[in-house]
């Protein structure tokens, strides 16, 4: 088949055209976060919201625990041991695909206590009407009820702030409440423990920040 080319004539299409495309999203930028000294009064502030119990109780205990948002809604009661006050996330729940063990303080302990009376006979610790695991868009309803421009994940931002201003605990102990994987490959290799008693005191004392 032959094809035959030719130039257009008549007006350019374009002409007049001062711009293409909208500037997409840079969706490797930073997640909208409260500056860490506002974290204590959106506590208070959720706690008094009209929302769903459920939610509200997931909500804090994302801020307390520093988790991610899926970590928190797909927590399962297999995961807790009250009598350790210990959260252990296994490893196909976690972005590093290792096994992270997270220290709960009192307050923490007071929500699961408060979100066992809700979850009724669902596996989920924070499940939503169905039984279910609840949907990943309940952090953000709420936050819009309240009108806060910010993310749930932007709490992890804050936490992270304030570890690092306002106490003086290691980077690394820091660094492993997030449960960041370490980039150094060599010091990965011979990292063993995981700082639990030395994080257990850095998510006590975050939690009588955000009190």
């Amino acid at each position: 088949m032959s094809v035959k080319w030719a130039y257009r004539t008549g007006d350019n299409p374009v002409d007049g055209v001062s711009k293409g495309l909208p500037k997409q999203p840079d969706r490797k930028g930073h997640f909208a976060a409260l500056p860490y000294a506002g974290v204590p009064d959106f506590v208070r502030k959720l706690r008094a919201t009209e929302a769903s119990e459920s939610a509200k109780l997931a909500f804090e205990f994302l801020i307390l625990t520093a988790a991610r948002t899926g970590e928190v809604l797909g927590l399962k009661w297999a995961e807790i041991d009250v009598n350790q006050r210990l959260w252990t996330i296994p490893a196909m729940r976690m972005k590093a695909a290792r096994e992270h063990r997270v220290p709960l303080g009192p307050r923490a302990v007071a929500l699961l206590e408060l979100a066992r009376g809700l979850a009724g006979d669902s596996e989920y610790v924070f499940p939503g009407h169905s039984g279910k695991q609840m949907s990943n868009m309940v952090f953000l309803r709420l936050l819009r009820r309240m009108g806060v421009a910010a993310t749930a994940h932007g709490f992890r931002s804050a936490f992270r702030d304030w570890a690092a201003e306002q106490t003086n605990f290691p980077r690394d102990v820091c660094e492993m409440a997030l449960a960041h994987a370490i980039e150094n490959k060599t010091e990965a290799a011979y990292r063993r423990g995981d700082l639990l008693e030395k994080r257990r005191e850095l998510m006590n004392a975050w939690e009588e920040f955000c009190a």
